[in-house]
């Protein structure tokens, strides 16, 4: 810990006692603390594009954006094979040094007795565009919203509709997988010939899916941005038409606050 205070790190239990967390119109609880790099107004706003209705179930979570998260550790150990158990220590300014051993976010238990709080501390210098810091953020708040939540019927049959249909892509990595996963990688039963259905899998997947969507959703409130940027190397995305129907139907569930909008344009005017 010596090391830890010379450097000007702080541990995050700390920076959650000592920075006063206020929540924002739509009641998501959140501060910032140390050299953020955002501005205060930036940040309501981004915070504020979360929809009352899935705000509501983010009682027991606040969001803290900091500089840099990491754990604590020797420097030259990698985060990625970290155990999660080290202590969580926030840097309140950037360097290359302290950004080597830092991830984008850490969840730290704030206690609060049977009802635990958690803290999400958001690395916003790892992140260095404003796409970036918002679907880190919006993709957190979509998984503990459907771990609070579960995922509604609606989506559940349009989403499976896709798989069966074998549109292509998916909205992640992990929805990727478990949507190959459920459809137990093209085994047919022996009596109609149709695929076999893991549905353990088809769970999991279904829940990866929706917690995409709903990110992806408020990602599109906050931030104007094309289809192609929420590409990544490791799978395809879904279908351009197959991923406006999803956020349709999260939209009607979930709509957008006040002073906010939700659309879609298959062709950006000039």
């Amino acid at each position: 810990m010596a090391e830890s205070v010379q450097s000007g790190l702080v541990q995050a239990v700390q920076v959650a006692r000592e920075v006063a967390a206020r929540p924002s119109a739509n009641g998501v609880s959140f501060a910032a603390f140390g050299e953020t790099g955002i501005e205060a107004a930036e940040l309501e706003r981004l915070v504020q594009a979360v929809p009352s209705s899935v705000a509501a179930a983010l009682a027991r979570k606040t969001y803290y954006f900091v500089p840099l998260a990491m754990a604590e550790g020797r420097a030259g150990e990698s985060s990625a094979h970290r155990s999660g158990k080290e202590e969580t220590m926030i840097s309140p300014v950037y360097t290359t040094e302290l950004a080597d051993l830092a991830i984008c976010h850490r969840n730290v238990a704030l206690g609060g007795g049977a009802k635990e709080s958690e803290g999400v501390f958001i690395s916003t210098r790892l992140l260095n565009d404003r796409f970036s810091l918002a679907f880190e953020f919006f993709i957190n708040v979509g998984h503990a919203f459907v771990e609070e939540t579960g995922v509604p019927e609606s989506f559940s049959e349009l989403a499976w509709s896709h798989a069966v249909a074998d549109v292509r892509g998916e909205t992640s990595q992990d929805a990727w997988e478990g949507r190959a996963q459920a459809m137990s990688g093209g085994e047919r039963t022996p009596n109609d010939g149709k695929p076999r259905i893991d549905e353990k899998a088809r769970t999991e997947y279904l829940e990866a899916a929706f917690s995409d969507a709903v990110a992806i959703y408020m990602l599109s409130l906050g931030v104007d941005f094309d289809y192609s940027e929420l590409r990544e190397r490791e799978y395809p995305l879904l279908a351009p038409q197959a991923l406006a129907e999803r956020l349709r139907v999260v939209a009607r569930l979930f709509p957008p606050n006040p002073d906010y909008e939700f659309s879609i344009r298959y062709r950006r005017r000039a």
